[in-house]
């Protein structure tokens, strides 16, 4: 190939590469999300591209809508303490999470990036692919952006809780809340809520009703958080139930889990040597000074 070729060929490429990013400044159409809820997500369909492609036929995607002021507070609470303690102050980015999370990337020398808010999880989850590479991350920015300009602080954690993975096929909260408790999301109590909070960094490989100790210590401190900051008032009989360990100060602005009890969890946890489908890999949280880190969308994450 001469090198004239090869020049218009590297430019063709280069001009179909940023086409492709740039088509995200004005596609999809994010302002139809004011008002309509959407259908079917990109995470949904790439879960029932998975479940074909394993010959999984019959399994079929479960959601049930619910308005957020038919939703638990405490879902609410602990879902913002869990996945982004920032999100009614940032606009659609916590970059000392971000910049957490490149630091991170560079002495593990791979790309997890790691660092997503809400707003981002929900494009992601609604518009893209649970893969982490960098040009996806960019694309996700741009929805990011429209999003927190279109849509309110409110209508997106909306969104979110309705369209974020909570286990294999269970998507919203009002499935998961049906399906792992047998409670409408309105009913979901602060353990409830703690536990289901706890598991959205990697809802496949973990159950808010299973046996694992991340998942115990992870809600634990949620719950915890949540006491703190007076949003769940003990009654009697709780306080005097506590194990003397358990009255230990909780900072009530670190959200998540700290990374030593992580690795600890991970340790000592049978199931943490699975890969997850999808988007079971870890993502960094936003967090203040020792703040959490904690496996990754939905989705979520979302988690999405």
């Amino acid at each position: 190939m001469s090198m004239k070729r090869f020049k218009t060929l590297f430019a063709i490429l280069l001009l179909l590469f940023v086409a492709d990013i740039a088509r995200y400044l004005v596609y999809p159409d994010v302002g139809r999300l004011v008002e309509d809820n959407p259908e079917k997500t990109a995470f949904m369909e790439s879960r029932e591209a998975q479940w074909q492609h394993e010959g999984r036929n019959d399994k079929k995607i479960q959601q049930t809508w619910v308005p957020l002021n038919k939703v638990s507070q405490n879902l609410i609470k602990a879902v913002l303490i869990g996945e982004d303690d920032k999100f009614w102050h940032h606009e659609g980015f916590d970059y000392q999470a971000i910049e957490r999370a490149i630091e991170k990337n560079i002495m593990a020398k791979k790309f997890k990036m790691g660092g997503s808010t809400i707003s981002q999880q929900l494009a992601k989850n609604l518009y893209l692919s649970p893969s982490k590479n960098p040009v996806r991350k960019i694309k996700e920015a741009i929805l990011t952006w429209r999003l927190e300009k279109t849509l309110s602080k409110r209508r997106i954690l909306e969104l979110y809780v309705n369209v974020a993975e909570w286990g294999d096929g269970i998507f919203g909260i009002g499935e998961a809340a049906r399906h792992y408790y047998g409670v409408s999301a309105a009913s979901l109590t602060a353990r409830q809520a703690s536990k289901l909070a706890a598991i959205l960094p990697n809802p496949i490989l973990y159950s808010p009703t299973g046996a694992s100790r991340y998942v115990r210590n992870r809600s634990n401190i949620i719950y915890a958080i949540m006491r703190k900051r007076g949003i769940v008032v003990p009654d009697y009989r709780e306080v005097m139930a506590l194990a003397p360990d358990s009255t230990a100060v909780v900072d009530s602005v670190v959200i998540g889990v700290p990374e030593y009890l992580l690795e600890q969890s991970a340790a000592s946890d049978s199931s943490a040597g699975k890969v997850s489908d999808g988007d079971g890999s870890f993502r960094e949280r936003n967090s203040e000074d020792a703040l959490p880190e904690k496996p990754s969308g939905s989705g979520s994450k979302g988690t999405p």
